[in-house]
């Protein structure tokens, strides 16, 4: 069984406020003939503009730290079919060590529950809400989690200009996903989780298709 946790990217897509909004044109569109396909047969090439923070995205360490790692050097093995956890948070407010004490997170994603992406698409979206405390990084980091994502705005106090989520756990090398959907679906089931960007130099954040298999 496998879970689609991202969210679809329209061009009523709302951005991460400041970055710019999606676009898409045809290139190349079905109804131009070309003389070199026989009569009855098009392709459609698309052209896309946005920003990186559109839709549920992946940071790698080099969209927080100057030499951290981009898109090309980040390991698959950090972004691809990995064991997961689904941890339940609180809706609001920050989220400390002791959401994770009890679970064991070595080697898995670690995806925070809190329910916040019910507000997508509304206005009320795009605000601190639930965030990660510098201690619950912390501890993710010792305990040896491999990535981290949340379903809400952002996995930091959008208030703290320090952003100490993403500052601790991008210098660890732990990739981020934000703006997860779906947690719900997966419940207490054992899954796999991938979120894994194009292997693009110098690339920061990315759309991505995360999704669950479940065993």
């Amino acid at each position: 069984m496998i879970f689609d946790l991202s969210h679809p990217i329209t061009t009523d897509t709302l951005p991460y406020p400041g970055t710019p909004a999606f676009k898409i044109r045809a290139v190349i569109s079905h109804g131009e003939q070309k003389p070199h396909y026989a009569p009855g047969t098009s392709f459609q090439i698309a052209g896309y503009e946005f920003g990186g923070n559109i839709g549920t995205y992946v940071d790698s360490p080099f969209h927080r730290h100057p030499g951290g790692a981009d898109f090309v050097d980040l390991p698959l093995d950090r972004l691809a079919n990995l064991p997961g956890v689904v941890v339940p948070a609180p809706a609001n407010g920050p989220i400390d060590a002791g959401a994770f004490q009890k679970v064991d997170v070595k080697g898995k994603a670690v995806l925070v529950f809190t329910g916040w992406a019910a507000r997508w698409g509304s206005p009320d979206y795009f605000r601190s809400g639930p965030f990660l405390t510098a201690g619950a990084c912390q501890h993710l980091i010792a305990a040896g989690a491999t990535l981290v994502g949340i379903d809400c705005a952002n996995i930091d106090n959008m208030q703290d200009g320090a952003r100490p989520a993403h500052t601790l756990l991008l210098a660890a090398g732990i990739p981020v996903v934000e703006h997860l959907r779906g947690l719900e679906q997966i419940g207490q089931r054992a899954f796999h989780f991938t979120a894994a960007p194009p292997a693009i130099r110098g690339g920061t954040s990315f759309p991505v298709r995360a999704f669950a298999v479940c065993e």
